[in-house]
């Protein structure tokens, strides 16, 4: 897999989109400015709702052979940890092709939510079991880390996750991370009969009579980036449940 400059005039063959979830404060933001930017960045400012970076990789197969290397459009979205935020940002999971599953292995509470955040992923992902890596970050910080690698990987086995200790700081496995990810996510396309789709989650058995007012839901409907104008704006509404009128 090698890097290329982002040209909006450049074709590419897959828009990707990867989803870092976990705990404020873990190094999500700093883990994708180095992936990015190739650099540390020491100002950390808490993300406030979600924000997202881009790179262009390209992707070659391992199978066969003689395949040909895909050009990839690499979304990175970046989501706050802090609770008042959570429903905003469960809201674009469902989107997300990959997850990057985040916690700071000098952080015991940050270790424990990572079962939360799983929980999550189980509800709002696009299917029930979606390509997730799990990541303990700040491995440069040895002298302060309590949650050691045995745990970790302890963890991951149960829940079936690949685990890496990264440091967002000296570059340690950033790179490695997302390239294992795009592999899987590339990998499950690859097995997929049809290519444009996901597995999705099946209708509900039940689903709501429109025509009922107690049963109107709200959702996100969503234009593909790659359709938009370059100058096209991209604006996040909030909204309070509780001032909307039925």
């Amino acid at each position: 897999m090698g890097d290329s400059m982002i040209n909006p005039a450049i074709e590419y063959d897959y828009l990707i989109k990867f989803l870092a979830l976990g705990d404020s404060g873990v190094g999500k933001t700093t883990f994708l400015y180095q992936y990015t930017d190739g650099q540390f960045n020491p100002k950390f400012i808490s993300t406030v709702g979600i924000d997202f970076r881009e790179k262009r990789v390209v992707y070659k197969p391992k199978t066969p052979l003689n395949a040909k290397p895909y050009r990839i459009h690499l979304q990175l979205w970046d989501t706050a940890g802090q609770e008042r935020f959570r429903s905003l940002t469960t809201a674009f999971f469902r989107d997300a092709m990959g997850f990057v599953l985040m916690f700071d292995l000098t952080s015991e509470q940050s270790f424990l939510n990572v079962r939360n955040w799983l929980a999550q992923l189980k509800v709002n992902a696009y299917c029930d079991d979606p390509d997730v890596i799990l990541v303990g970050n700040k491995a440069d910080r040895e002298d302060a880390r309590v949650v050691s690698p045995t745990r970790a990987q302890e963890l991951a086995d149960k829940y079936s996750l690949p685990y890496i200790e990264t440091s967002a700081f000296t570059a340690q496995n950033v790179k490695e991370t997302i390239e294992l990810l795009l592999e899987k996510v590339m990998t499950r396309m690859e097995e997929t009969i049809d290519k444009s789709i996901f597995p999705v989650r099946q209708p509900p058995a039940n689903p709501p009579d429109a025509n009922k007012k107690d049963q109107v839901s709200f959702g996100l409907n969503y234009t593909p980036i790659d359709q938009l104008p370059t100058n096209y704006p991209l604006l996040i509404i909030l909204y309070d449940p509780s001032n909307v009128n039925i």
